[in-house]
């Protein structure tokens, strides 16, 4: 069986000049990077229609497994298979981090014959824009750090520092440090910490901005500290917001490159629903409504993270309203949330298949709260039997799903045919009545108990001390009007990542409160999460090298 990179270097890649002008992009809009890469600059705007507003699909997925699920596969796939029946369609796509594709996961371009190229361009370095979001975010570290040295003028509180450095890399040892050390000279002496460059808010900014005006207030909003009064100290206030927007006056543009079957995919931002909102960029979604009929797009992990970030936050920011969701599954990781080993799940066992379907099924019941017409798509492997599908196909319908089957890996866009046709058909037959699942005027804990209760199902919600203690802060500070952005373990409905199913019963403790005051939401911690992961025992980083011809190697 051929990988994923010896399948994507077989297909030979069209200038991205070609794929831009093949579906009406002018040139002159795009800003290269060589021949198959390209920023789609703000000249694009001028030159489309305000008017036009194609469809818009989320494809999400329950919650993962070992046995793999297939989402961003499923969500390409479509997209070739629409295009293959004459309906213009755009895929906007997250951008890989280089923490996954070094850690657990390998690539992140997709799959089989439904990826996105050149698939080790986007997995590694691509256009730069972490490198630039990492950069902007430790320039405003720099610059606290620096203030506080020359005087510190705001009487910044040196023990209420909020502002983390940022990495694109899983490094634990990173989690906590101290910084300063070594004499006068070399700073003040305080603790500090890392997250992962896609945790921080200068993803989330540059994700939900609109335009380089917007980026820059955006990023002025952000509180880095408190003074010695309790009063929050912003990036406006230390000056830094003007420089930092200069380092991502290119990031905040989106990218454009090619399926495997010469299509556009908009790349651009925002990994990582579970310890941040984990949607692509409203400029790309946006700009691809304007340029396509059916916007294809995904969410991170689960539908309990991606899904639920992407209706509460993503499209009440944006205005957006989606026409249908594609779930997506497979009859694999079915059977292992029914409790069939890992060793054990090509063997058929509809059993397993009946049991593992109540994580599906809240998956379901979930999207319905949010009145999005649903379609369940089984990511197929040669070893399901016929007998494991129409259980699957039964219980959706039963519950007012639409169901198809995809072989998008196998097959590509014609094997994304089947699902391409029942997601035109559900947006031709049944209306999208899209509202959020909460009002975000309601309180902090509120919000956060309709998430735990309506969308993992918990039976209740405990706050820490220290998290109350942050919440009230919010709330005096006025910052507490806008969605919350819960950070969660992305293997359970719950807060627990043993807990496979449908579990109930439980509590959701939330250990931490704060704002995102330029990105404009509530980030709570929940449960074990950490913001900086760490790599596994055996690192995908391990099998990636370069042949002797200078071509990569082992990346998924």
């Amino acid at each position: 069986m051929k990988s994923d990179i010896e399948i994507a270097r077989e297909t030979e890649m069209l200038p991205i000049v070609e794929v831009a002008e093949n579906f009406g992009i002018d040139v002159d809009c795009l800003e290269l990077y060589g021949k198959y890469k390209a920023k789609i600059s703000d000249d694009i705007y001028n030159s489309v229609n305000e008017n036009k507003q194609g469809k818009l699909v989320l494809v999400t997925a329950i919650n993962p497994t070992p046995a793999g699920e297939g989402k961003t596969t499923t969500t390409i796939g479509l997209s070739q298979g629409l295009n293959k029946l004459g309906v213009k369609s755009i895929v906007a796509l997250r951008e890989p981090s280089l923490g996954p594709c070094m850690g657990i996961k390998g690539g992140a371009a997709g799959g089989g014959y439904a990826q996105v190229v050149p698939m080790e361009d986007i997995n590694l370095h691509f256009t730069g824009d972490l490198h630039a979001m990492t950069a902007a975010n430790n320039l405003l570290s720099a610059m606290i750090d620096n203030h506080i040295q020359q005087g510190n003028s705001l009487d910044i509180d040196t023990r209420n520092i909020v502002w983390k450095r940022a990495l694109d890399m899983n490094d634990r040892a990173l989690r906590n440090i101290v910084v300063g050390m070594g004499g006068r000279l070399n700073g003040v002496v305080r603790e500090d910490s890392f997250q992962i460059t896609v945790a921080s808010e200068i993803m989330a900014i540059v994700c939900l901005s609109e335009d380089i005006k917007d980026l820059r207030e955006r990023l002025g909003k952000i509180i880095v500290a408190y003074n010695r009064k309790g009063e929050p100290v912003t990036a406006k206030d230390i000056n830094a917001h003007g420089a930092m927007t200069a380092l991502l006056k290119d990031a905040i543009k989106p990218n454009l490159v090619q399926t495997l079957e010469h299509t556009p995919a908009i790349i651009h931002g925002g990994p990582f629903a579970n310890i941040a909102h984990g949607c692509n960029s409203v400029r790309a979604t946006k700009l691809a409504m304007k340029l396509s009929d059916v916007v294809i797009t995904e969410a991170g992990f689960g539908a309990d993270l991606g899904a639920e970030k992407f209706f509460d936050i993503k499209c009440r920011k944006a205005g957006l309203k989606p026409d249908a969701v594609v779930l997506v599954a497979t009859v694999r990781a079915l059977k292992f949330n029914g409790g069939v080993l890992k060793s054990d799940l090509e063997e058929e066992n509809a059993d397993a298949v009946a049991r593992g379907f109540v994580n599906l099924e809240k998956h379901i019941e979930n999207i319905q709260k949010y009145k999005v017409p649903v379609i369940v798509t089984l990511n197929s492997f040669v070893t399901d039997t016929k007998a494991e599908i129409e259980i699957v196909r039964e219980k959706c319908e039963a519950m007012g799903a639409d169901f198809a089957l995809s072989q998008v890996w196998e097959k590509g866009g014609e094997g994304g045919i089947e699902l391409a046709k029942k997601v035109i058909s559900v947006m031709e037959n049944k209306k999208s009545e899209f509202e959020c699942l909460y009002d975000e005027n309601l309180s902090i804990q509120e919000k956060i108990n309709i998430i735990c209760k309506e969308i993992y199902g918990a039976k209740s919600v405990s706050f820490s001390n220290k998290s109350l203690k942050e919440i009230k802060r919010i709330e005096d500070m006025g910052l507490d009007k806008q969605p919350v952005c819960i950070a969660k373990t992305q293997y359970s409905l719950s807060d627990n990542p043993n807990l496979l199913g449908r579990p109930e019963g439980f509590e959701i403790t939330v250990k931490q409160v704060g704002v995102s005051a330029g990105a404009g939401f509530i980030v709570a911690l929940t449960g074990d999460i950490m913001t900086m992961p760490g790599l596994p025992k055996k690192p995908a980083a391990e099998n990636i090298d370069v042949d002797e011809n200078g071509r990569i190697v082992g990346l998924f």
